[in-house]
């Protein structure tokens, strides 16, 4: 059932107050689209969802919401069912949860949880934001290395249930370390005399418990895994990363890097949950910046201004000129960004990434040029807009400026990410706006001083 039928199915049932049947119906839908339909709810049916829910099932219900609703019903619902859905959080969303909610709010949660897991939160929050540590959880499935395979599945079967994943099992000592990981498709498949430590498996990845988010998703990205182990300096398994807090962690950085190309700070937060000075802060900054690169092109126009003056006609292409070398450095550092990010392209590559964008930015500005080319000579003959008796040299002009400035503006989007990958920044910050304002002054420069070799003599 799509969500928007699902969604009207239980608001009906909530609003009519009918518990039993609103309770069967919840019994059968996932998780994730019970979450999806009760987010657009009023606040007490809301609530009256939540509350028919299974206590096992209000847990994963309460994950897959957004941190403004989990606010809201954390102050609508009572001790007692906040204290059901969040103990059936797995640890590492509920040490999410903690952090993201205001402090009265996270306050109420942790009065709220039992002993082992508040300890358990306590634990991950106790590691910096966005490392392994925080993303990993300790609900994982382990057995002994001197167990056979047969003992091994006989320990899963009894000790199994409520952990994150049962796709991985790890062979850990009575000392706490890592000794091994081994799927359990192949404990399954494996003699039952086998010993676990002589079951065929991949070799072992760890992650480190300090690893950044980067690192994470290199990782999983590399070794292909559903799972990964997470240990500390000495090799002591302290927990695992699966697959969700993966997709979570790219979602995360996709959406920082998006918010850097756009010319400003990460929000690091849902836009409606950012302050009204903090959103001014984060995007002030780089405007400022950019603004003051853009005094610099009407710096550059009054050094022309002479020329200017005396052939007015250049400056009615002022904005077409600079715009299109914005337009093709801005899609340049797009692509090299891109192709950093996913491992297309290393530094090594730059030389070569040079010279395909310049034959790209010179065949590009050709293009271009010669449909300003026409569009100049076509509204001289049509009589649209007069531009004097030397028009096929303004032509020529606008032309030849394009050629320039689009290949100056591709070439400058597709080196600057190198630049900043070399000397330890992040390629992101060369964002479009960014490259748009270098070009803006560097075309000007390139038009007029086009424009005064061809026109002297003319116009000039």
């Amino acid at each position: 059932m799509i969500a928007a039928e699902v969604e009207q199915d239980l608001a009906q049932l909530a609003h009519a107050g009918q518990v039993a049947e609103l309770q069967e119906r919840l019994q059968r839908i996932h998780p994730a689209d019970v979450a999806e339909a009760v987010i657009d709810l009023p606040g007490q049916e809301e609530a009256l969802v939540f509350r028919a829910l299974p206590k096992e099932k209000a847990g994963l219900v309460f994950a897959y919401l957004p941190a403004p609703h989990q606010e809201a019903l954390v102050k609508a619902l009572s001790a007692e069912e906040v204290r059901n859905a969040v103990a059936g959080m797995a640890p590492d969303d509920r040490a999410r949860l903690l952090e993201e909610m205001p402090a009265e709010v996270a306050k109420r949660l942790m009065e709220t949880l039992g002993p082992e897991e508040l300890e358990k939160s306590r634990a991950l929050l106790g590691y910096p934001e966005n490392t392994a540590g925080r993303y990993m959880t300790p609900n994982y499935a382990s057995i002994a290395p001197e167990m056979t395979a047969e003992q091994a599945l006989r320990h899963i079967r009894s000790t199994g249930r409520g952990k994150e994943t049962l796709n991985v099992v790890y062979i850990v000592d009575r000392e706490g370390y890592l000794v091994e990981d081994v799927r359990l498709g192949a404990l399954v498949l494996a003699d039952p005399a086998t010993p676990v430590t002589q079951i065929p498996d991949p070799g072992l990845i760890c992650l480190p418990v300090h690893a950044d988010r980067a690192e994470v998703l290199r990782e999983f990205e590399k070794y292909d895994r559903v799972a990964l182990p997470v240990v500390d300096d000495n090799r002591r398994m302290l927990g695992i990363i699966t697959m969700d807090d993966v997709l979570d962690m790219a979602e995360q950085t996709a959406t920082e890097e998006f918010q850097k190309m756009g010319g400003t700070e990460a929000l690091d937060a849902p836009y409606n949950e950012v302050g009204f000075w903090a959103m001014v802060r984060k995007r002030g900054g780089w405007l400022s910046a950019l603004f003051l690169g853009e005094m610099l092109t009407a710096t550059a126009m009054g050094y022309y201004e002479r020329e200017i003056e005396r052939a007015v006609v250049l400056a009615l292409f002022v904005p077409l000129i600079i715009s299109s070398g914005g337009n093709s450095g801005s899609q340049a550092t797009s692509l090299i960004i891109r192709a950093l990010a996913l491992k297309e392209l290393r530094l090594k590559d730059w030389w070569r990434v040079m010279g395909r964008e310049v034959g790209a930015g010179l065949t590009l500005g050709v293009l271009l040029g010669a449909i300003g080319f026409l569009r100049i000579i076509l509204w001289q003959h049509l009589h649209w807009k007069d531009y004097g008796p030397h028009y096929l040299l303004v032509a020529l002009t606008v032309w030849a400026s394009l050629v320039g400035v689009v290949t100056f503006g591709t070439l400058a989007g597709s080196m600057l990410p190198f630049l900043l990958r070399r000397i330890g920044f992040d390629p992101a910050t060369s964002s479009a706006p960014f490259v748009a304002t270098l070009v803006d002054v560097t075309g000007l420069v390139i038009y007029f001083t086009v424009g005064s070799i061809i026109l002297r003599g003319a116009l000039l």
